[in-house]
């Protein structure tokens, strides 16, 4: 078995995405692998998304995802894209269904170059989040930071897109807070066992919202797509927006936003862009790596 696999250095609305081609193999993307290219500059990603051999009949791939620390991550919408746009680019086909470790989604590229992805449907119980204690209403539980009599944020709403989501509510531009200070914080707190991704939510309308997150196992990110969905159900669930609203993603460079619709079978589908940078070769067990164009040279 080559010691190298095919990658491309993709993005989906500024999310770092590296989508490995792993077909073909019985090995994974290690987890010294997956911190080796985190800690190059130009390799340096939010997710990997490992493409393997389908495990179930009537799928396309399996996906694992990996983190910029080496940990498993269960869902990644951005990077779910980022997989679509190279599959349909090397296939010529427009629907996928990927199964993952959170379930089977559903995606599919238009006409316009943007792809949407069905992320499934939300999970509200406060066990299945998971949280450490029981909330009987997880739309709004207690967490704050800050002084107890004027804290900075508060009263997050939970949920789970496939994995841990906490959604605070803003009543300002979100990237006017100190974030990479209170991610870390939250991400860690001991309400949540399996850690969160931590969202600051701006409600522009009753359609529209601006978001930064601090994604787990990742850090402050461009942007998060599970976390656009949970940010988007979480608002529609408190009375605060419509089922379908446009995501502005605060951190984000690119100036394009999600469209999340929570639609009445409850399931959640997401529609953004995705893009190819430049590709190239790696190791999966070392995380060496060479550009398509360094073919030859010797590997990073």
């Amino acid at each position: 078995m080559s010691n190298t696999v095919e990658f491309a250095k993709m993005n989906g609305l500024g999310n770092k995405i590296l989508v490995v081609d792993m077909r073909g193999r019985t090995d994974k993307v290690t987890p010294q692998a997956a911190i080796a290219l985190n800690a190059d500059a130009d390799t340096q990603f939010d997710q990997i998304m490992a493409i393997h051999d389908p495990k179930a009949q009537g799928t396309d791939a399996y996906i694992d995802i990996l983190n910029s620390d080496g940990s498993k991550a269960q869902a990644c919408g951005n990077g779910t894209r980022c997989v679509v746009q190279a599959l349909a680019a090397e296939t010529g086909k427009k629907a996928f269904t990927f199964q993952t470790v959170a379930g089977i989604l559903n995606a599919v590229e238009h006409g316009d170059g943007t792809i949407s992805v069905d992320m499934g449907q939300p999970v509200f119980e406060w066990s299945h989040i998971p949280l450490a204690e029981e909330f009987h209403d997880t739309s709004r539980i207690e967490l704050q930071i800050g002084p107890i009599d004027n804290p900075v944020l508060h009263s997050p709403s939970a949920m789970s897109m496939g994995n841990p989501h906490a959604i605070f509510w803003v009543d300002r531009d979100p990237m006017s807070f100190d974030l990479e200070r209170f991610g870390p914080l939250l991400e860690n707190h001991p309400i949540f066992p399996e850690k969160a991704n931590i969202t600051l939510a701006q409600v522009i309308s009753d359609s529209a919202l601006r978001t930064r997150t601090w994604e787990r196992g990742a850090g402050l990110t461009l942007a998060c797509g599970s976390a656009a969905c949970a940010s988007a159900v979480s608002a529609a669930r408190t009375g605060r927006t419509g089922r379908k609203v446009t995501i502005d993603v605060a951190s984000s460079p690119i100036r394009q936003p999600l469209v999340i619709d929570w639609r009445e079978d409850d399931h959640v589908v997401m529609t953004g862009p995705a893009e190819w940078e430049w590709s190239g070769a790696l190791d999966p067990s070392t995380g060496t790596w060479s550009r398509d164009a360094e073919r030859g040279a010797e590997a990073r």
